[in-house]
């Protein structure tokens, strides 16, 4: 084995044992390199805690070499590669995330925010030049007709100029830029939060094979990875770091739109909204954003690429919507609830495994969920309770 296969699959191996993101993990990679990083997780050179995430997720195949190689077959007879910050086409703007992190404790999706171990691709474009001249237009799953109108004009005018459209492969206003700029004969690139083999929403299997002839399907995820509902946001930090700039059409008070585009203004992307009606709830988020310092409004995709070379670097926090009974979760608890099955019941390890914390973790807080009526205990294990009718 050549030192570069060796360092691939030890990217391979460290992206698989820990959530993407991870921030420790992250460090000690920077610090030391992948190949030692990953014989230092393995020894048990780092946090109790990410040192038990990984020897759970060893559990079926205790050799992370051996697990890194399947993989890495596995993705050939998909017809997908794996790109790594090692690789010549690996996008240099993604390496801004090292500076994102804003605690060093408390949520992981604020803490946990370095660049990607690797990169799963289905497509045949090189991301460094895909990403060279690329937009992310984002937006409402529950678009309105005129949310989805704008979000078409603007994709079709970018892909037209030779603008990459990037968004998350949602429906609603997702959905309608990547048609629109596949419409063009543009380029087009979905970021996933689940394998690049595993479409989601199923409903856009089509979409994505699409996207994946003619433009591009990126995750930070294995094939085969479930799409939970942390990583849609652990995701969108890779949205906005790839991206020249975040253009939110349409969202709601609380919106995972609205927090890429919070990524986009902290890397000093171009960070801009669409105004709409102010009866639309549709609209709610992108009025509230266009009053934070570093947004600016923009109508049409000639606006938009005007803003692109113009970049500001404001760090504004980000306005929340009404809270929900999950905000009162601790960050342990809202990432196992997360994991934890809706029907089969599964054991507090493999809970831990899927959401990737630690068994000890798993053990002490699950208890607390089922006091708390999330989840309920069944078969020695646990599922998620039913919803209230």
């Amino acid at each position: 084995m050549t030192d570069t296969d060796e360092v691939r699959l030890a990217r391979v191996a460290l992206g698989c044992l820990a959530e993407p993101g991870n921030r420790e993990l992250g460090v000690l990679v920077r610090q030391v390199g992948p190949v030692d990083a990953l014989d230092r997780l393995l020894k048990g050179y780092v946090s109790e805690r990410l040192h038990d995430t990984a020897r759970l997720r060893l559990a079926d195949e205790p050799d992370a070499h051996r697990l890194a190689g399947s993989l890495v077959d596995s993705a050939d007879r998909l017809g997908a590669r794996i790109v790594t910050p090692e690789d010549d086409e690996w996008p240099p703007q993604l390496d801004d995330l090292a500076h994102l992190s804003r605690a060093a404790d408390g949520r992981a999706v604020e803490r946990d925010t370095d660049p990607p171990q690797c990169l799963w691709v289905r497509g045949h474009p090189a991301l460094d030049a895909v990403f060279d001249r690329s937009v992310a237009v984002v937006g409402a799953r529950a678009a309105s007709n005129y949310g989805t109108y704008v979000a078409t004009e603007l994709a079709h005018g970018l892909a037209e100029r030779d603008w990459t459209v990037v968004s998350g492969g949602a429906f609603g206003i997702d959905a309608a830029a990547h048609r629109a700029a596949l419409a063009a004969g543009g380029l087009t690139a979905a970021v996933l939060a689940c394998g690049v083999d595993r479409p989601y929403p199923l409903g856009h299997a089509n979409l994505f094979d699409r996207i994946g002839e003619a433009g591009l399907l990126i995750s930070e995820w294995p094939l085969g990875a479930a799409p939970h509902r942390l990583r849609f946001l652990i995701r969108n930090r890779v949205i906005a770091a790839l991206t020249r700039g975040t253009v939110v059409v349409e969202a709601a008070g609380r919106s995972g739109a609205r927090q890429t585009l919070g990524r986009a203004r902290a890397l000093g992307r171009a960070a801009m909204a669409v105004p709409g009606p102010v009866t639309s709830a549709m609209s709610v988020g992108c009025h509230a954003e266009l009053r934070e310092v570093g947004t600016r409004l923009v109508n049409n995709y000639r606006e938009v690429l005007e803003e692109v070379g113009r970049i500001g670097d404001d760090l504004a926090p980000m306005p929340r919507g009404l809270d929900r009974p999950h905000d009162t979760l601790d960050p342990i608890a809202a990432q196992l609830l997360d994991a934890v099955p809706p029907r089969r019941a599964s054991s507090a390890e493999e809970i831990a495994a899927t959401a990737g914390v630690s068994g000890r973790d798993a053990r002490r807080t699950l208890p607390s969920l089922v006091a708390a009526g999330f989840v309920v205990e069944h078969d020695n294990g646990y599922r998620l309770a039913p919803r209230p009718s």
